[in-house]
C-alpha cells in the first residue's frame, strides 16, 4: 500500500485568501482569534512584509498595517473546505480519509497505472491543490499515519531521510527502510497523548526513533497501550483502520471572500476555485453535471435589519459536462450579464441536475490531451439568456406532427437533456424518420400517377388519436421520387377505404 498526505498548513488562512485574484494578492490579510482582544493567527506574504507576526495583538498590527483586511478565525468554514477537499480526491482514489485539522488522506496504491506512475500521479495532486487556491504539502509512505507525519515535518530532510524515502516510494526497504525515515520526526507529530509527550520529553525522549528503542513492556505500562499501538501504526506492524470518507450526494461549495467584491472578473476567478472543487467530485462519482446553481451572497449594511436578497444565477448545460474550461467559460459568460444590487461576500456554488458520465479515452502520447471545446448552445444560453434558445422536446406520442414541440422552458430542457439517448431503446433499431417534417401533410394527387415513385421501406402502421378526436390511420413508407429525393409519404386508411389518399409529410436530408 501507498499512502498519500495532501496537508493544508494554512488552511485557515487559505479558506479566505483562494479567493483572491492575482490583482488583489498583493493585499495584506490576516486571521485573527477574535474576542476582546484578538491577536493574529496567521499571516500572508504581504502582511509578513509588513512586519506581522503570529501572536501579534491586532492593535499592534493596525499600527504597521493600517489597510490590511482581518477576518476571525471560522473552524467550522475550514473543516468544511477540508471536506470539499477530500470529495475532491476521489477523482484519485476511493480510498480517502480525513485526517483533521488540516490533512486528507488517500491511499493511492492501487491509482498508480491508471495515472502513468507514481510522480505523475503526486504532481496531478499537487497541481489540482493548488488550482484550488491551497498551499499544500505532500507526502508519501506506506502507512496512513507515516504519510501524515512526513507531512507534518516542516523542516529539511536529512541525506539519511531523503535516501530512507525514496526507497518507501520505489517499494523497497519495508520495515527497516519505515523505521529509519521516521526515527528522526519528533513524537508530537502523530498524534499522541500531549500528556505523554510532555513525560517523555522531560526524560530527554523527543524522536520516534528514541520512543522505539525502549522497552516494550515498560513504555506500554508508563504511557498506556494506545501509545504503544500508534508508533506500531506508525511503521505497519499493526492496522491503521481508517474511516473512509463518503462524499456528499450533492455537491455545494461556499467561499467567504476576504473582502466585499464589486467587480465580476473577480466573482468569475472566486467561482473557478469552486468549479475545480465540483469537477473533482463530479469525476469521482463518474457524472457529469447538466445544471449549475450560482448564489452571491450581498453584504449587510450597518442599520438595515435585512440584507439585500442574495443574487442567483442559474446555468443550464445542453449535455453533461465536468471539464472546469467548459463550466467557468458558461458561467463567465453568464456573470459578464448580472448586475450586482450591491457587493458581494459569499459565492456559494452547488450542483443541481447530474447524468452519468464515461471518461474519455487518454492519447497514446504524453501531454496528447484533447482541446476543451464548449458547445455554441451553452455559449448562447450564458449570454443571451437562457429563453433565447429554444429547443425540440420529444413527446410520448406516436402520431409524427404531434410527437414533439418547441420548448423554452429550462425545466423542459434539462429533462430533455438529461434523459438517456438509448434508455427506451428496444433490441429492434428504430424505423427511419426524415429530419425535416412539412407543417402540414401535403397530398401527392396526381404525382405518384404521372411518374412511378419507388417505395423503399414499409409499411409502418401508425393508427393513434381514436380518444382526442384527432384520429389517424396510416401506412407509412419510405419512398424515392422521380427526381431521386428520399421522402416519407403514408396512404391514409381512415375511412377504411383499402386505395385512400397519398401524402407527403418529411423529406430525408
Amino acid at each position: 500500500m501507498l499512502w498519500a498526505c495532501l496537508r493544508l498548513p494554512s488552511l485557515s488562512l487559505d479558506v479566505f485568501t483562494r479567493a483572491l485574484g492575482p490583482a488583489d494578492a498583493a493585499r495584506a490579510f490576516a486571521v485573527t482569534t477574535g474576542g476582546h482582544y484578538p491577536r493574529v493567527v496567521v499571516a500572508n506574504a504581504a502582511a509578513d512584509a509588513a512586519a506581522v507576526v503570529p501572536g501579534q495583538l491586532v492593535s499592534a498590527t493596525l499600527a504597521l498595517a493600517p489597510d490590511i483586511a482581518l477576518r476571525d478565525r471560522d473552524p467550522e468554514l475550514e473543516q468544511a473546505a477540508l471536506a470539499r477537499v477530500a470529495a475532491w480526491a476521489t477523482q484519485f482514489t476511493p480510498s480517502v480519509s480525513l485526517a483533521p485539522p488540516d490533512a486528507v488522506l488517500a491511499e493511492i496504491g492501487g491509482s498508480l497505472r491508471l495515472f502513468g506512475g507514481l510522480s505523475r500521479l503526486a504532481s496531478e495532486l499537487a497541481r489540482g491543490a493548488h488550482e484550488l487556491g491551497y498551499a499544500t504539502r505532500l507526502a508519501l509512505a506506506p502507512t496512513p499515519l507515516a504519510a501524515l507525519a512526513f507531512a507534518r515535518d516542516e523542516r529539511g530532510e536529512s541525506a539519511e531521510r531523503a535516501t530512507a524515502g525514496r526507497s518507501l516510494r520505489n517499494g523497497d526497504g519495508g520495515p527497516r527502510a519505515l523505521l529509519a525515515a521516521l526515527a528522526p520526526l519528533p513524537l508530537a507529530h502523530l498524534d499522541l497523548a500531549p500528556e505523554a509527550v510532555a513525560t517523555l520529553a522531560a526524560a530527554g525522549v523527543t524522536t520516534f526513533g528514541q520512543a522505539c528503542a525502549l522497552p516494550r513492556d515498560a513504555l506500554a505500562r508508563r504511557m498506556g497501550a494506545d501509545f504503544v499501538a500508534t508508533l506500531d501504526r506508525a511503521r505497519g506492524l499493526v492496522p491503521d483502520l481508517r474511516l473512509p470518507f463518503v462524499p456528499p450526494p450533492r455537491y455545494e461549495g461556499r467561499l467567504e471572500l476576504p473582502a466585499p467584491v464589486a467587480n465580476v472578473e473577480a466573482l468569475a476567478f472566486a467561482a473557478n476555485r469552486l468549479v475545480h472543487e465540483l469537477a473533482g467530485w463530479l469525476t469521482g462519482r463518474g457524472l457529469g453535471v447538466l445544471e449549475l446553481a450560482l448564489s452571491l451572497a450581498h453584504e449587510r449594511y450597518v442599520g438595515v435589519k435585512t440584507g439585500i436578497p442574495a443574487t442567483a444565477v442559474r446555468v443550464a448545460l445542453a449535455a453533461p459536462s465536468r471539464e472546469p474550461a467548459h463550466l467557468v467559460t458558461v458561467l463567465r459568460e453568464r456573470l459578464a450579464r448580472i448586475e450586482l444590487p450591491a457587493v458581494v461576500e459569499a459565492v456559494t456554488l452547488a450542483s443541481g441536475l447530474t447524468a452519468p458520465l464515461a471518461g474519455r479515452n487518454l492519447g497514446l502520447l504524453p501531454g496528447d490531451e484533447p482541446a476543451v471545446t464548449v458547445p455554441l448552445v451553452d455559449r448562447l444560453r450564458a449570454r443571451l439568456g437562457d429563453d433565447a434558445v429554444t429547443l425540440v422536446v420529444p413527446r410520448a406520442e406516436h402520431r409524427p406532427e404531434r410527437a414533439s414541440e418547441w420548448e423554452t422552458r429550462l425545466e423542459a430542457r434539462l429533462t430533455a437533456a438529461s434523459r438517456s439517448p438509448h434508455a427506451n431503446v428496444a433490441s429492434d433499431p428504430f424505423p427511419p424518420r426524415p429530419l425535416w417534417l412539412l407543417s402540414e401533410p401535403a397530398p401527392l394527387g396526381q404525382l405518384v400517377e404521372a411518374q412511378p415513385w419507388v417505395l423503399r421501406d414499409g409499411p409502418e402502421r401508425i393508427e393513434s388519436g381514436w380518444w382526442d378526436g384527432a384520429d389517424v390511420r396510416r401506412d407509412y413508407f419510405v419512398a424515392q421520387t422521380p427526381r431521386g429525393e428520399l421522402v416519407w409519404i403514408y396512404r391514409d386508411h381512415r375511412y377504411g377505404v383499402d386505395d385512400g389518399e397519398w401524402f407527403m409529410q418529411g423529406i430525408f436530408a
